[in-house]
């Protein structure tokens, strides 16, 4: 791709992503939204192969769906009660029609269809925008309408999603659709958590959009997309599989590691809401995900494949890792002795 075509498309994900998250009218929330979705698709389709040109005729339909139900949300809330307000949400059909929107723009179970096909169909730097900051205006949406939002509709939805993410997740040898449902699991606990404490919500995604980009990061660096070619990648340089070992484990929420404080943290609050069965149900659905992170982490640090492979093995490359590689990865591993700090901040 033309590299000006290439920034023209970034700034305005840039533009939509800061309009959406900056606005306080629906419409202006709306055609950031619908920025968003223009300039990503010729970042997804930029191959030409089939399986791209699906993965975004797949994104447009889904998203300009989300977007039409957003705006029909906002209008049946402005046609009851005259407020074009974002915070001004109260209708509780606006409020059905407006989860249900979200829903399909994140990708949480039953709208989560789209996403593994797309991610999948999408290279590695599209799909880390995709995981990543395509997902923060929707995000803003629920944290700014969460107080008028139905509790027990988005709990059945993160439960709901948190299962399908780590069932779904245990069959793939792809590498970036085994993502997409990590992805879809861990938008299960930013979404249980919403109602109760909104900025809980904004600390799990801020880490869990450091570990994938610093997965992603990782990934493209060593240039695998499937778990037979991660098997023989750990010659190409060892030290960044050691680190995408913990990065995984981090992302699986192990204890010592980043990825275990927002879980312990949702895990307190459901339990001081008296939801504790939630917490039970949302902390065991969680130990299916953990299952392929294990599988991933031993495929990346294995040392030589168990099995005959068509692969040429790789030979170690003197190219120095990535600065924000480095950064990312260290910050995905040791950024649970800040906790102490977090209460301040929530």
């Amino acid at each position: 791709m033309n590299p000006s075509a290439n920034l023209i498309f970034i700034i305005s994900l840039l533009l939509g992503t800061t309009i959406t998250i900056s606005s306080h009218h629906w419409i202006m929330a709306w055609a950031g939204l619908e920025i968003n979705t223009l300039a990503i698709l010729p970042l997804i389709s930029k191959s030409h192969h089939p399986r791209a040109i699906e993965a975004a005729t797949k994104y447009f339909l889904t998203q300009a769906a989300a977007s039409a139900l957003v705006l029909f949300s906002s209008m049946t809330n402005a046609w009851q009660t005259g407020q074009w307000d974002i915070t001004q949400l109260s209708h509780p059909t606006s409020c059905l029609i407006l989860t249900s929107a979200i829903a399909m723009k994140l990708g949480l179970v039953p709208f989560h269809f789209w996403f593994p096909e797309v991610l999948q169909g999408s290279p590695l730097t599209t799909g880390l925008l995709l995981s990543t900051i395509m997902k923060l205006p929707p995000i803003a949406l629920l944290y700014m309408t969460s107080p008028s939002l139905n509790p027990t509709l988005l709990t059945t939805l993160a439960i709901l999603s948190a299962a399908l993410g780590g069932w779904m997740g245990l069959n793939q040898t792809q590498i970036r659709k085994i993502l997409a449902f990590s992805s879809i699991s861990h938008l299960g606990w930013m979404t249980i958590i919403i109602a109760y404490s909104p900025k809980l919500t904004l600390l799990n995604f801020y880490l869990y959009a450091v570990m994938t980009t610093a997965v992603f990061l990782t990934l493209n660096t060593i240039k695998v997309l499937k778990l037979s070619t991660l098997m023989t990648s750990w010659t190409k340089t060892p030290p960044l599989n050691t680190m995408l070992l913990l990065t995984l484990l981090s992302l699986a929420g192990l204890p010592p590691l980043t990825g275990f404080l927002p879980k312990w943290l949702i895990i307190q609050e459901l339990t001081k809401q008296d939801m504790a069965l939630a917490a039970t149900l949302i902390s065991l659905l969680s130990l299916l995900s953990l299952f392929f992170y294990l599988r991933l982490a031993y495929c990346t640090t294995i040392t030589l494949p168990p099995h005959t492979t068509n692969h040429m093995k790789q030979w170690r490359t003197n190219k120095p890792t990535n600065v924000s590689t480095a950064i990312l990865t260290t910050m995905s591993i040791m950024l649970l002795p800040l906790s102490p700090m977090i209460p301040s901040l929530i």
